[in-house]
């Protein structure tokens, strides 16, 4: 059942139109001092083709964590003052939320202060991963808003969803509950990891590390969710119509798009040249482009009006890229 029919009794929420997302270019060149005219535009040339050959083409609010107490952000080095794992923007761009070292669940400014410890980590337990869950009360139907942290959590062995509202100071996580859509059985409680958030209904997606597959959960009315596809590492579009995952090909992992939107739920290899490893993909705000990351750094692949572009460096720095809103 796509995403679209999942909530087809739920009344409508008029959304607010989606940020663009602001590129900007920048490209670094040397040159020298010619010895004529007819050197200098030569060299004027030379600069000219160095230019357009080193010009990168940057998305703006694109963040990378690298596990270090340092996030790049729009190319800038900056210092959270506190190891950052996974960090996650919430919608407006306002609020980072990630672990830091001690594996508590923090959330600060976007330059990393004013720090809260949303969840402190009781000890033995692995937190990953926090997404945004935020959406606005629909009185209609009796449903308050939300703005909520969801992560994943292995304890003793076993990894669980768990959830938080997001203004908590040392509160203490829930398990998220998982029902299966009627007539699907059973959903898998444990071994779920990689949850992430996108729409204005609070619909997630997350991956089953023993099944393979990727799950989808509405959290509108009804809280259910059900299987969807063979992969790994989601990230819901900003829209929720889309979900891009990672899917292993003839030895290297590929980009995947699932459409929910025409109800056939058509999947599609949108990086079928690959010839290395695609991973941790997420999707700008406007839902037009996605990052990812590759051994060599840091990759966008945008839409184009026949499906997906070829890929292209953004970064040499590799980590967990995530957008700001």
């Amino acid at each position: 059942m796509s995403a679209r029919n999942r909530r087809s009794t739920a009344a409508v929420i008029t959304a607010g139109a989606a940020a663009l997302l602001t590129l900007c270019g920048t490209a670094a060149t040397a040159t020298a001092v010619p010895s004529s005219r007819s050197d200098a535009k030569a060299g004027a040339a030379m600069v000219a083709a160095a230019a357009s050959a080193q010009t990168v083409i940057v998305p703006r609010g694109l963040a990378i964590s690298d596990g270090t107490r340092h996030v790049v952000v729009n190319g800038k080095s900056i210092d959270f003052g506190t190891i950052v794992r996974d960090l996650a923007w919430n919608p407006r761009g306002s609020k980072a939320a990630f672990v830091d070292g001690h594996g508590n669940l923090v959330v600060s400014d976007p330059d990393g202060s004013h720090r809260v410890i949303v969840a402190a980590n009781p000890g033995g337990q692995t937190w990953s991963h926090p997404t945004w869950q935020v959406t606005a009360a629909d009185r209609t139907n009796g449903i308050p808003a939300k703005n909520n942290l969801i992560f994943a959590a292995k304890i003793n062995g076993k990894t669980v969803l768990e959830g938080i509202k997001a203004t908590s100071d040392h509160g203490r996580p829930a398990k998220i509950s998982l029902n299966g859509d009627p007539g699907d059985g059973n959903l898998p409680q444990t071994n779920n990891s990689w949850p992430n958030v996108g729409g204005s209904y609070g619909t997630a997606v997350y991956e089953n590390t023993h099944t393979g597959e990727v799950y989808i959960r509405d959290d509108y009315l009804r809280q259910q969710g059900s299987a969807l596809t063979k992969g790994s590492e989601p990230a819901l579009s900003p829209d929720d119509e889309e979900v891009v995952f990672v899917r292993s090909v003839h030895g290297h992992d590929h980009l995947f798009v699932e459409d929910f939107s025409g109800g056939t739920n058509d999947v599609k290899d949108i990086t079928p040249g690959a010839t290395t490893d695609y991973t941790e993909p997420a999707w700008s705000p406007n839902g037009k482009t996605i990052a990812f990351r590759a051994p060599t750094g840091t990759y966008t692949i945008t839409k184009t009006a026949h499906g997906f572009g070829k890929p292209v460096k953004v970064s040499r720095h590799t980590g967990l890229p995530a957008y700001r809103g």
